[in-house]
């Protein structure tokens, strides 16, 4: 089956550049910050001899002009050596695209998409669908998750906020500005084969979620952003713990598990003098399975410094 690759293109990278959140939270209008109420996201810091490691935690799709830069913020921008991401997409559609064709098509032929969720998400479905930019061919042609995939990336379209506008792009752009290296903890084929070790049960369990959107998701991204720009801890997890709760396997493998070989990653970058700035998904430092959780069984400890 021929395949619609432009529109293949633009979905996956809707889709990767938009926050590590659980689908049913991005189902909602931009929000503003409260009269008053200056931001403050939360920032960690941790060293080792001559080496020093800035911890933040981002958002990385925002409303346009949602400012989130604090003084502190810069200095730590300042004093650093090289920004570290999760991953460098740099929109690079032709490479996304062939990444996803090469992970993310079956060996052998699967059932159509609505055939394989339960039948009370297909109206759903269908819907979505309808409003994406992937041909239903072509998403029928695709392993479920990455079908998931795109279907979540081309919705986010309607929902007024933009991976542009997000915290990485802002970033990318001031590191860069001053000559400074932007690297990542993964390659897009690691992000992409994250959810290719996921079993076809779970797979459509993850579809489900996608398709599920529920009527009160204004007012949990409210609640969320709210809570990621004023540096409640408490507010983000129980945010994510909402939707992550409801599938145990997805939590272990796209936070629990990246969250554990980005300690070790960061805990060998220790090893370099220097200050580096980390900035990951806002979910992957709270809870359970954080990141500095995570690095505390290493026996090291990340001082939150704002």
């Amino acid at each position: 089956m021929k395949l619609n690759r432009a529109a293949v293109r633009t979905a996956i990278l809707l889709a990767l550049l938009q926050p590590a959140l659980p689908p049913a939270l991005m189902a909602h209008r931009p929000v503003e910050h409260a009269r008053g109420h200056a931001p403050h996201p939360a920032l960690w810091k941790l060293s080792k001899g001559p080496s020093t490691i800035y911890l933040f935690g981002t958002i990385h799709a925002l409303p346009p002009h949602f400012e989130w830069e604090t003084p502190q913020l810069r200095a730590a921008f300042a004093q650093s050596d090289r920004l570290v991401l999760e991953a460098v997409i740099d929109q690079d559609a032709g490479k996304s695209a062939a990444a996803l064709m090469r992970i993310g098509m079956p060996a052998s032929p699967l059932p159509p998409l609505a055939d394989r969720i339960a039948p009370k998400y297909r109206p759903a479905l269908a819907g979505m669908i309808a409003k994406s930019a992937v041909p239903a061919a072509t998403l029928n042609a695709m392993k479920t998750w990455a079908a998931g995939m795109l279907l979540f990336g081309t919705t986010v379209q309607s929902l007024g906020v933009s991976s542009a506008d997000g915290v990485e792009e802002r970033l990318k752009a001031e590191f860069r500005a001053t000559g400074k290296p932007v690297e990542g903890l993964e390659t897009l084929e690691q992000q992409l084969g994250f959810f290719d070790t996921l079993t076809e049960p779970q797979q459509r369990d993850f579809l489900e979620s996608v398709v599920d959107q529920k009527g009160n998701d204004a007012a949990d991204f409210g609640k969320m952003l709210g809570a990621w720009s004023h540096g409640d801890e408490k507010g983000i997890s129980a945010s994510f713990d909402k939707d992550m709760k409801k599938s145990d396997v997805l939590r272990t493998v796209l936070i629990a598990r990246r969250d554990q070989h980005w300690a070790d990653a960061i805990v060998s970058r220790l090893g370099q003098p220097g200050t580096q700035f980390v900035a990951v998904g806002a979910g992957h430092l709270v809870g359970p399975d954080s990141v500095q959780a995570m690095l505390a069984k290493l026996g090291y400890k990340a001082e939150r410094v704002e």
